[in-house]
């Protein structure tokens, strides 16, 4: 499990806000090449997406959906086929009397099948990716988008 935290000098709800649009993760998520959102609506337990992600060997698309969604709190989601699923829950909690916020990631990458070989190695990457996505969220965030 991969457990990263960062401060953001933005309220809790524009945070969330920014967050819970699936589209725009590729902006702050350096490994997203494209996303298409599967469901209508604001994002909502249910919603999912397909992120095509740059990953050892190339390209590949990631189906997700999400699990939990307790705004402008946390969400969760988890992969829902592939070898190699992700799980995660990511946290907005407010700092300074909700003036700033600190946003944390639990993660992890399941391995199915032959995936259970390749997880340990993508859990690795996600474990040095993870820091700089939150970096690029923070400096997005903090620059008024």
């Amino acid at each position: 499990m991969i457990r990263e935290s960062i401060e953001i000098d933005r309220r809790p709800e524009e945070v969330f806000a920014y967050l819970d649009q699936l589209d725009r993760h590729g902006e702050w998520q350096g490994n997203i090449v494209s996303t298409r959102v599967e469901t209508d609506g604001p994002t909502r337990v249910g919603s999912r997406a397909v992120n095509r992600r740059k990953v050892p060997g190339g390209e590949r698309d990631i189906r997700y959906e999400v699990t939990e969604h307790d705004p402008p709190r946390m969400v969760s989601f988890r992969g829902t086929d592939g070898p190699v699923r992700p799980v995660g829950t990511l946290t907005v909690e407010p700092l300074d009397g909700g003036s700033r916020s600190r946003v944390s990631i639990e993660f992890d990458l399941v391995g199915y099948g032959l995936g259970k070989l390749i997880a340990p190695l993508a859990r690795r990457q996600a474990a040095r990716q993870i820091p700089q996505d939150q970096s690029n969220l923070k400096e997005r965030l903090e620059s008024g988008v």
